[in-house]
């Protein structure tokens, strides 16, 4: 655990002294831009996570329907009534691509997070307590 003090007007002034090249305010932006990236792809995660949540739901909902049972299916912004075994098929696929975009957006966020940490290790080094990267 990190302890944390106040800095005596002395200290604050000499952290706070380095100069900022174009170089460090590029980098400064580049963290920005990833840090808000990885936030909307966190929530987008979020999403997409609990749609799958639902999805593994209504398939053991299905597993107990009558197999001569006509489900309703929602394709698009419409209720469709399709035979129970079109419809697993129909869930099967939807959760097997929700899978694939699920991982794909955990990929992105892995890599941003390896991004963003990199810089931060870099503009604290240059910059000590003068600048502040957390949200």
């Amino acid at each position: 655990m990190l302890s944390r003090r106040v800095l005596s007007k002395e200290e604050e002034s000499q952290s706070t002294d380095a100069e900022v090249t174009k170089e460090d305010q590029d980098k400064i932006n580049t963290f920005s831009r990833l840090h808000n990236r990885s936030k909307l792809l966190g929530e987008e995660l979020s999403t997409k996570q609990k749609d799958r949540e639902d999805l593994e739901e209504l398939s053991t909902e299905l597993e107990l329907a009558d197999e001569d049972e006509l489900v309703p299916y929602k394709i698009g912004d419409s209720f469709m009534h399709v035979p129970l075994s079109e419809a697993q098929e129909l869930l099967a696929s939807a959760t097997t691509d929700l899978e694939t975009e699920v991982s794909t957006l955990e990929e992105e966020l892995s890599t941003i997070k390896e991004e963003i940490d990199g810089l931060k290790a870099h503009l604290y080094a240059r910059f000590g307590r003068g600048i502040n990267l957390e949200a």
